[in-house]
């Protein structure tokens, strides 16, 4: 497979790291990212929508609302590995332990919930979807971003990202999974600025989310990178 495309902008967040000066600096000099830093003030996101969301999906409006402010986008998609995860191991625990299960829970337990929060905050009755593909989940929302530019949508947001994981997960993740909130948003628009092509591969469980490894690299101006999935290498080259 071969895709290009041009990034015009971006915004990003995660435990201690928001706006663009803590980014520039952090991709230079990487460091690992720690769970406990705090989170970054949101300034978007209504607060009552902001107290319904999830820790991941509380990002994502956040970051996706910066977008469509400063971008006239055509059509959006949210991706994410995990979703809402946060909020259906409540209804889980809930049923388990035969308590009342929470309506605001129920309601927004969905995988579009999300990009839906984000419609109805911004006001903007605009094309979107989600999408989830496991450890590849950044790289094939690109693959679904290539086919709504070819589709003639002009200005397309891609937001990527995932809530904190619950610690009842954790004795069963991969010791390197981030658990932690993240999200990272980026305007794409047809161009061959920055090109991509895959590999067979045979991944293993990284410490970064591809979404964050690409924002890393871009950032750097790397000429050159790849991006490990479950089974493919993306390997990317700047025209």
């Amino acid at each position: 497979m071969k895709f290009a495309i041009n990034v015009i902008d971006w915004q990003a967040m995660a435990p201690g790291l928001s706006d663009p000066a803590q980014w520039l600096s952090w991709a230079r000099q990487p460091f690992a990212i720690h769970p406990d830093a705090p989170q970054a003030k949101l300034c978007e996101l209504p607060m009552m929508t902001a107290r319904r969301l999830s820790s991941g999906s509380k990002l994502a409006v956040e970051c996706g609302m910066a977008m469509l402010r400063r971008h006239q986008i055509d059509a959006v998609l949210y991706t994410s590995r995990h979703g809402e995860l946060e909020r259906n191991y409540r209804i889980l625990h809930a049923l388990a332990t035969e308590q009342a299960l929470s309506p605001t829970d129920f309601a927004l337990s969905v995988h579009n919930s999300a990009v839906g929060n984000l419609t109805i905050a911004a006001k903007k009755p605009i094309v979107s979807s989600s999408l989830s593909a496991g450890s590849e989940t950044f790289q094939q929302g690109l693959c679904e971003v290539i086919c709504l530019l070819q589709a003639g949508y002009q200005r397309v947001l891609m937001v990527d990202f995932d809530g904190a994981l619950p610690e009842f997960y954790h004795p069963h993740l991969p010791p390197e999974m981030p658990t932690w909130a993240y999200a990272v948003a980026l305007v794409i628009e047809a161009g061959g600025d920055l090109r991509c092509e895959t590999r067979p591969h045979d991944g293993a469980e990284v410490a970064l989310p591809q979404s964050l490894q690409f924002l890393q690299h871009y950032l750097q101006d790397s000429p050159n990178f790849t991006l490990a999935g479950e089974r493919l290498a993306w390997r990317w080259s700047r025209a």
